[in-house]
Order: C-alpha cells, then sequence, then structure tokens
C-alpha cells in the first residue's frame, strides 16, 4: 500500500472509483503479461526441451527439431500483433509511422524529423547545472 499525503480525505465513491480504476489497469496489465509469458512457454519450452534430449540422447529427427524452432519463431511473429492489441501507447506510437494506422489529417513525420531526432545533431540549449537548477 502507498501511505497517503495528509490532504483532504477522499469521499467514499471518489475513493471506490480512484481504487476501481487502478485496479482495472493493473488487471489489464496482468492479463496481457500472462498472455505473453504463456505464448512464449508454449512456443519455446518444446524446442528447449527438445534440444535438451538432443544434447542427452541424440535422438529427435531433425524435421521434428525444425518445426520446434519455426514454433519458436512464430511466436516472435505474434508479438507485434499482441502489443498493440493490449496496449494503447503502444498502438499510438505505431499509428504515427505506419501509413495504415494513421488517421486521416495526421501529418506524416518528415525523414528529416526522424533522423534529427534520433541523432544527436541538431540544435539543443547547452545544458548545465545552473540551467537545471
Amino acid at each position: 500500500q502507498v501511505p497517503r499525503a495528509p490532504s483532504r480525505p477522499l469521499a467514499s465513491s471518489e475513493s471506490r472509483r480512484f481504487t476501481n480504476k487502478h485496479s482495472k489497469k493493473a488487471l489489464k496489465a496482468s492479463l496481457t503479461l500472462g498472455i505473453l509469458l504463456g505464448m512464449f512457454f508454449v512456443a519455446w519450452l518444446p524446442f528447449f526441451v527438445t534440444n535438451v534430449a538432443q544434447a542427452v540422447c541424440g535422438c529427435v529427427p531433425a524435421a521434428f527439431f525444425d518445426v520446434l524452432t519455426w514454433l519458436g519463431y512464430c511466436n516472435s511473429t505474434m508479438n507485434p500483433i499482441i502489443y498493440p492489441l493490449f496496449m494503447r501507447d503502444f498502438k499510438r506510437a505505431m499509428g504515427k509511422f505506419l501509413p495504415c494506422c494513421r488517421r486521416s489529417g495526421e501529418p506524416r513525420p518528415s525523414a528529416i524529423s526522424l533522423s534529427m531526432r534520433n541523432s544527436n545533431s541538431g540544435p539543443r540549449a547547452a545544458t548545465s547545472l545552473k540551467n537545471v537548477l
């Protein structure tokens, strides 16, 4: 529990709404994490178990090993699908850069602005301890 600052006490309905809002966020985060981890284990656990079995006895057919490897690769391709479904911020960020997801009327970022944002060049204010304080 988070200690409260000594301010005016919340009304009971306001307190319930605050708790309910955070409970929904926590539930959604738990659900997303559970789906991601569940898919990871379903896809990669057979590969790793088979890999250990192959090292111990050498009895795993190459074709079966390849199928399990591709199952893991399929899990990696599912992550870009799962994240936008459950994470609003991720969806918004992708919508800015993918033409198929952009809303009409929203400007497209230029290549120059993207390269300036990703590089260390460009105008910057001098940072010193005086400026920060």
